[in-house]
């Protein structure tokens, strides 16, 4: 069965896609290596089961060796990646030659993604989104966003402190105090990551007379939501 895959290097992050993706090349036997980025991934990602090196972000040329060694034919790059530390970006010889080539491109984000796909696609491998591997990862993901921010929102109407979370890929971007949930979502528009947007959640408090105090998302909560980058 495994001969109908080609072998995927999985490049992980933080959050929860990262996980989903490896039991989804596991259900389908489906042959895999995972570089797991460290200070970001989940350490309880890897067990004995999963193929795997932990590297610094700085390590990208290591990365490149090991996955050239382990024959992967594609990659994906999937999870939220933490601002670095200096030591995290001390760079070994192959990334620092990365950063020479590609010189002022290495001043914005989008930039250093994209030199690094060209990168990775000199090497023979094909990049992927995770989309392609697995179709059905959006709802799923906006789901498990969902019942997070529903976690989250109780807690705070619990404690009698806001109604409302805004999620993104497993992470709390933003929770509703005094402000209200319009400033919620200008805040949360600061902290988005790339890939699918976060979700919105707004939740009665459990002791909250609905009589007189009754929950609502009003058009311009919608709108606010939509120019925050969020998806629901």
């Amino acid at each position: 069965m495994t001969s109908d895959f080609k072998k995927l290097g999985i490049i992980a992050g933080g959050g929860t896609i990262p996980k989903m993706l490896i039991e989804h090349c596991q259900k389908l036997k489906r042959p895999f290596f995972v570089l797991a980025i460290e200070g970001n991934a989940d350490k309880a990602l890897i067990d004995g089961s999963v193929p795997h090196l932990w590297i610094r972000i700085g390590q990208a040329g290591t990365g490149f060796k090991k996955l050239h060694d382990e024959k992967v034919e594609e990659v994906i790059m999937i999870g939220t990646i933490k601002r670095p530390s200096f030591f995290d970006l001390l760079p070994d010889m192959r990334t620092t030659a990365f950063f020479a080539k590609i010189g002022a491109k290495a001043l914005g984000d989008d930039g250093i993604l994209r030199a690094l796909v060209r990168e990775i696609e000199a090497e023979g491998m094909t990049v992927r989104g995770v989309h392609e591997v697995m179709s059905g990862l959006l709802v799923k993901q906006a789901e498990a966003d969902i019942r997070r921010g529903v976690e989250v929102a109780l807690a705070l109407g619990r404690l009698d402190v806001g109604q409302a979370a805004v999620v993104q890929q497993g992470l709390v971007l933003a929770v509703e105090g005094i402000e209200g949930t319009d400033e919620l979502l200008r805040r949360s528009g600061g902290y988005k990551r790339k890939g699918a947007g976060g979700v919105l959640v707004k939740l009665r408090k459990p002791q909250q007379d609905m009589r007189i105090d009754l929950p609502t998302v009003g058009l311009q909560t919608v709108k606010r939501a939509k120019e925050s980058g969020l998806r629901g």
